[in-house]
């Protein structure tokens, strides 16, 4: 499918990234000469250098004969007019990326109709959600959700879990909880695991279940923890706007240290909520940190623009006994790095966009209306879980689970039907208009169909 990115900065080379890695036929627009000289260099695309909200070069990226295009820069209205410039051009479907607060409130919807843009995409937005997330649930270091009626948790067995060096089979007998362990990463590698297969300390796990089953299932476990009830971030830009704007909905208590005090002011007034603490401070001084109370937080987000200085503060932050500790990092290898020195959790917008874009160029390359409804990349991007939307010409209904011959490392995961949770086992079946999560490791799939054997 061909996919033309404008835009290659930090944003835009993941997006590339991602796409590349799905095999899609790639045009880059940049208007920076050594941006695109780096991108051919590093990337096997067709690269454009001009200003991606003009005609000529649209244009000369083919903008007319594409199903997609994605515009990634800095600036939100040039994004917009590009994918609106795009459209009229021929481009069958657009996204934007998006992040100003004041486009992203009640006139979002509103103004994507009047440009004609078929998505907007918000870094930041959906970093804030997925740190709100694991705040409200600090036993996970990652969660997504599926219809509002799943959830999938990752979580780091720690060496003292009452459930290490037990079986899958002996641990559903003993906890008696509807939820399902569907992969499991071990020392770099990922599995979907048997019944037999035992867990040790270590394991990185991705389970389904219900909201209320898994926190039954972890209080049963001994390991569910109290959501945060206060929270330090160090850093306030626009990631930091709509976390606050979250947690502060939530109930939670907030203070922010910005070391630059303009930012505090307009960081002020944007919020404009006294009962959020806004501190002119150095984040990364030990001695402002204390001061503040590092110490009597639940939680610690580092959200500033350095990988490096959010690693380092939220390794301090975990020493002085902070129990649930965030950095956003967004380079892959510092985040594998973070996690050997301590901190399980971290958080990256980069990575959250590329799950979303791949969730949509997947499903726009089923010509017909593709049945795929959300994508997530999980266990460090080793493994993907996917919902899909079963239609009435799906082959294999009505088909117990144990005998549809399903590829190696697929495994159906949940099934939401109607407003119904359910853990499938093999004796279950899938039923036309059920939202189906799978997990699949190796193999990328683009419909509900590609899950089995060829018959």
């Amino acid at each position: 499918m061909k996919i033309v990115v404008i835009g290659c900065g930090k944003t835009g080379s993941a997006i590339l990234s991602c796409l590349v890695d799905e095999g899609h036929d790639i045009v880059a627009v940049d208007n920076d000469p050594k941006v695109v000289e780096e991108i051919t260099d590093r990337y096997d695309v067709m690269a454009v250098c001009g200003n991606g909200a003009d005609v000529d070069t649209l244009r000369e990226a083919g903008v007319s004969d594409c199903r997609l295009l994605i515009a990634a820069t800095e600036s939100d209205e040039y994004n917009m007019l590009s994918c609106f410039l795009a459209k009229r051009m021929g481009a069958r479907s657009t996204v934007a990326r998006i992040r100003n607060p004041e486009y992203n409130d009640d006139s979002l919807g509103f103004t994507c109709r009047q440009l004609d843009l078929t998505e907007s995409i918000n870094p930041d937005r959906l970093a804030a959600r997925e740190i709100c997330n694991i705040l409200k649930f600090p036993s996970a270091v990652k969660i997504e959700y599926f219809s509002g009626r799943f959830e999938l948790v990752e979580m780091i067995l720690k060496d003292d879990a009452a459930v290490r060096d037990m079986s899958l089979i002996d641990l559903k007998k003993k906890y008696r909880a509807n939820f399902l362990i569907c992969a499991v990463q071990r020392d770099g590698k990922t599995m979907i695991p048997s019944g037999s297969f035992e867990l040790r300390a270590g394991d990185r796990i991705a389970m389904t279940a219900s909201p209320a089953e898994a926190q039954k299932l972890l209080r049963r476990m001994g390991l569910l923890k109290k959501g945060a009830r206060s929270v330090m971030i160090v850093g306030a830009g626009k990631a930091c706007y709509y976390l606050v704007r979250l947690l502060t909905a939530s109930g939670i208590s907030v203070k922010v240290i910005e070391i630059d005090r303009d930012r505090c002011a307009s960081f002020a007034a944007e919020i404009n909520d006294p009962d959020v603490m806004i501190i002119n401070g150095d984040g990364s001084s030990q001695d402002v940190l204390l001061e503040e109370g590092l110490e009597r937080v639940d939680a610690f987000v580092a959200l500033t623009g350095s990988d490096e200085q959010n690693i380092l503060i939220s390794i301090y932050a975990a020493s002085r006994g902070v129990p649930q500790v965030i950095p956003k990092v967004n380079r892959l290898e510092l985040a594998a790095m973070s996690e050997k020195l301590g901190l399980d959790t971290t958080i990256s917008p980069r990575k959250a966009v590329s799950s979303l874009v791949s969730s949509y160029a997947r499903a726009l390359e089923n010509s017909e209306g593709s049945n795929l409804e959300a994508l997530y990349h999980v266990l460090d991007g080793s493994a993907e879980a996917i919902e899909f939307e079963v239609k009435e010409d799906f082959s294999r209904l009505g088909i117990p689970l144990k005998d549809m011959n399903l590829k190696k490392n697929i495994l159906v995961a949940g099934i939401i039907r109607g407003s119904k949770p359910i853990i499938p086992s093999g004796g279950e079946s899938i039923q036309p208009g059920d939202r189906v999560v799978v997990i699949s490791s190796g193999t990328r799939l683009r419909d509900i169909s590609d899950i089995t054997e060829d018959e």
